[in-house]
């Protein structure tokens, strides 16, 4: 595993008020070596097969409404949680999170995930075709072009905000 990037992930986030804790964690994971808690990210480093994933679960707790963020890792999150928005939402914020620390995007979209969607979800953003922006417009976390233009802000990928409210 690589450690710097490691460290420059789990600095962006805590700059941004996602905590991470290392614990060790069993082996049934969704993810191997991480796990969601109304606390922040729980970082098994003994487990993690892939820094990446890291961001992509900030994501989930980025793009999740402050209200519920209280209640991941509880039986009070509600049952759908991540919604198919969330997911697509925590894709792209991921994506914005990889520009912004100037990471590879084969290290957030590895080849072991995304259900064999990764190379097709680079291709997209590398092709400006930002599958979940309005999701993300709408959290109000960031602007598309238009809207950016309209109010000579900077577009997406650029984040007005890293954290849902």
């Amino acid at each position: 595993m690589n450690d710097i990037l490691v460290q420059k992930i789990t600095t962006f986030l805590k700059e941004i008020g996602i905590n991470t804790i290392e614990k060790e964690l069993s082996d049934d994971t969704f993810l191997p070596g991480l796990a969601l808690s109304n606390e922040g990210i729980i970082i098994d480093y003994n487990k993690l097969l892939y820094p990446g994933d890291i961001l992509h679960e900030a994501g989930h707790i980025a793009v999740t409404t402050a209200e519920d963020r209280k209640k991941i890792g509880t039986d009070n999150i509600p049952e759908d949680w991540p919604t198919q928005g969330d997911e697509i939402g925590a894709m792209l914020w991921s994506f914005a999170a990889a520009k912004h620390l100037k990471i590879p995007l084969e290290v957030v979209f590895h080849p072991n995930g995304y259900k064999g969607s990764s190379n097709w979800l680079i291709d997209s953003y590398k092709e400006n075709n930002y599958i979940g922006l309005p999701f993300l417009e709408w959290c109000q976390m960031t602007l598309g072009n238009q809207k950016a233009t309209a109010r000579n802000e900077k577009p997406f990928p650029h984040m007005i905000k890293w954290v849902r409210e």
